[in-house]
């Protein structure tokens, strides 16, 4: 029975080690964070600029330039992508030529081993690995088959309940392709940047200090010198 207890014992410690080292080492996010304001829910997602910085550049400046408005979501494979779609072909709305210019244009595949797990963003791509454009996943489960084959760039910050809520949209298969029967629209979007916010909240508590400290010298000085 001892040496049962011993044998348990140590598979179990063996277990937890490999545990340990299995789990991914996860990059830094950078403070830009961007909101998918959908028909389903908002979706908020973060960069890995030092993962990806090209890609990040390239998607972040669509935002900025209000590619994504209008654009939706063509792909729901639950416990696997939502995906979205590309931007000159999934757009209701017309593009202008600043707007062109950029999601026309192919990204070099920026690959890593950052691990596709449930909030992951990655780049869409067609056999070549350097034609990314302006489509990409968030990753709904761990796929392990992606890692290394497409670019991580980001994941979702805030919104996983707007993802649990596509991934119960009714479907239908298209090929490969796990495909909503209705429109996922991206309403609108927007940016902002958490250091910002950060400094807003700073300034707030410094000046709230600073106005206490005023007027404990004043008491002070009233005390002190009437």
């Amino acid at each position: 029975m001892g040496n049962a207890r011993i044998l348990i014992f140590t598979l179990a410690c063996v277990a937890l080690h490999s545990v340990g080292k299995a789990l991914p080492h996860e990059p830094q996010l950078g403070s830009a964070r961007v909101v998918f304001q959908t028909s389903y829910g908002d979706i908020e997602f973060g960069f890995y600029p030092t993962v990806a910085p090209v890609t990040v550049e390239h998607i972040f400046k669509l935002v900025r330039l209000g590619g994504y408005n209008t654009n939706h979501f063509f792909r729901v494979d639950k416990g696997f992508v939502a995906q979205v779609a590309d931007v000159p072909n999934g757009r209701s709305a017309p593009m202008n030529e600043e707007q062109k210019k950029v999601a026309y244009k192919t990204i070099p595949g920026e690959f890593s081993d950052v691990k596709h797990v449930r909030g992951i963003l990655s780049m869409g791509r067609h056999d070549d690995p350097n034609s990314g454009g302006s489509s990409f996943s968030m990753l709904l489960g761990d796929a392990p088959h992606l890692d290394g084959k497409y670019a991580v760039f980001g994941k979702v910050t805030r919104g996983d309940e707007t993802l649990r809520k596509l991934e119960e949209v009714p479907t239908r298969r298209e090929g490969i392709f796990v495909m909503p029967t209705e429109r996922i629209t991206i309403l609108s979007t927007y940016y902002y940047d958490t250091k910002m916010e950060r400094c807003e909240e700073e300034r707030t508590v410094l000046k709230r200090r600073l106005e206490a400290s005023f007027l404990e010298v004043e008491r002070q000085r009233m005390k002190c010198f009437p």
